[in-house]
């Protein structure tokens, strides 16, 4: 398979995840729990964030299951408690047609909301990209630091956060030598970017995954293969902005650039 038909089947299979029923489009709420119970909106019974879980009080004839369980089969009844997607055994919930997944950020819990027939899925028409170029793919040397960093950075939701670093890839790209700040994934390698096309052709940034540098650090920077991040498709996602140094003034027109509506 060539680098372009590689590029292809990757852009069908981003496509298809997008509009799936309980892909990012589907994503209704994100509902930040109190050390309270409190009711969520559209959903039966009283939910709180209590010693690092999500709890819910529930009556079985609200209709909640754990994801997976048969639609006939018993719902979950009194109070519950759900690992959060941090944890190895978490559980999402189903209530009727609809995902319920709990999650952690920086110590916080709250309830994610999957419908899938939010208005975002309806409109969806595509992922619209540049044509695949080659010459968006450069090689890079990735140099670890003595450390693991973490750097303060604004979140889509307007809150600073925490985004842990693990180095920084050099590389030239455009007859220019540039530098990325990036974070670990797995053996992989990740990073938020902003370029001379964000907030004008594509969205105001995008993601990039590298493969595992070499015992040398080398690896490779593959722009054709920059993604729009889970807030392009909902609001309710919570994705980081660029660290410092990670606004390119070259334009990336490589790559996804903006989430299509009918």
């Amino acid at each position: 398979m060539t680098a372009a038909e590689d590029w292809k089947h990757w852009t069908e299979a981003r496509t298809a995840a997008a509009g799936a029923p309980h892909g990012p489009l589907a994503l209704t709420g994100t509902h930040w729990l109190e050390p309270g119970p409190a009711a969520i909106p559209g959903l039966p019974g009283r939910w709180w964030a209590a010693d690092g879980a999500v709890k819910v009080s529930l009556a079985a004839a609200d209709g909640i299951r754990p994801e997976g369980a048969a639609e006939d089969g018993p719902a979950l009844d009194g109070e519950v408690t759900l690992l959060p997607d941090t944890d190895p055994g978490s559980q999402p919930l189903t209530y009727g047609d609809i995902r319920l997944v709990p999650i952690e950020r920086e110590g916080e819990l709250a309830l994610r909301v999957f419908d899938p027939a939010s208005p975002a899925r309806a409109a969806f028409a595509g992922i619209t990209v540049y044509p695949y170029a080659p010459e968006w793919a450069v090689q890079a040397v990735f140099t670890p630091f003595e450390d693991q960093q973490a750097v303060v950075v604004p979140n889509a939701d307007g809150r600073e956060r925490p985004l842990d670093v693990a180095g920084r890839i050099a590389f030239r790209l455009a007859g220019e030598d540039h530098t990325l700040t990036v974070s670990r994934s797995g053996d992989r390698l990740s990073g938020v970017i902003a370029d001379g096309t964000s907030g004008r052709e594509t969205y105001r940034f995008r993601f990039i995954t590298l493969p595992a540098p070499d015992a040398d650090g080398r690896t490779v920077l593959d722009l054709n293969h920059a993604y729009l991040p889970p807030c392009a498709f909902a609001d309710h996602f919570v994705c980081p902005f660029p660290p410092p140094g990670n606004r390119l003034t070259v334009a990336v027109e490589a790559g996804e650039k903006q989430v299509l509506s009918k």
